[in-house]
């Protein structure tokens, strides 16, 4: 089976995930790892894992599946970045849905879905850790059971909710307010990519959060 990875950012932490995940498989499939749709050329199973690009039917058609994987309980919480949007909001328990790749965002039909627990103490790396092993197990689960899945559409009778891209100012923090009730944000901000911040005396602050055992 000839099995294609598209991952926009080779920053992006889950792109080690990908990476040893294509080593330990590499006997079984013949995998590609790209970062860009222009990389793209044809194969059985095109898997979209942190993809920010839009994937057209011209490449759609190159592949037997194109297959999306996204951290909600789909058709809640299309668009971007579910899980942080719902970590903020006090969410204890993701679903990661795994599903085919259509032109009207994360509408597609359903292969599978897991749940993971987040912990009230955890943090962005312990979070992404779950996160990324569960996708990672959706796509063995997608090329395990491969001849078996029988895809369902997403229900007709509810309606869908999206969530929109999230932006550095979303990542702020205000002084003024205690850190407990801040924690969610805090958590969950990627200290590298997107810090949570704040605004004091004039200065900017950038806020890191490591845990002490």
């Amino acid at each position: 089976m000839k099995i294609t990875i598209l991952c926009s950012n080779k920053d992006h932490p889950i792109y080690p995930y990908l990476v040893n995940w294509m080593l330990k498989n590499i006997k079984k499939y013949e995998i590609s790892l790209v970062s860009s749709k222009r990389e793209v050329r044809e194969g059985d199973i095109l898997f979209l894992i942190s993809c920010s690009e839009i994937i057209g039917e011209d490449i759609r058609q190159k592949f037997k599946n194109v297959l999306v994987i996204h951290a909600s309980d789909l058709p809640y919480g299309r668009g971007w970045s579910p899980h942080i949007w719902e970590l903020v909001n006090g969410a204890k328990r993701i679903t990661v849905s795994l599903l085919e790749a259509e032109d009207k965002v994360d509408s597609g039909r359903i292969w599978h879905k897991l749940c993971f627990d987040v912990e009230d103490h955890e943090l962005w790396s312990e979070i992404n850790q779950k996160l990324f092993l569960t996708e990672l197990e959706l796509m063995n689960y997608a090329l395990d059971n491969y001849e078996n899945i029988i895809p369902y559409n997403q229900p007709d009778d509810v309606e869908p909710t999206y969530y929109r891209r999230r932006q550095p100012d979303d990542s702020m923090l205000d002084p003024n307010q205690s850190i407990s009730s801040q924690f969610n944000l805090i958590r969950v901000c990627d200290p590298e990519r997107f810090p949570a911040f704040f605004y004091l005396n004039g200065y900017k602050y950038a806020l890191t959060l490591t845990k002490i055992s």
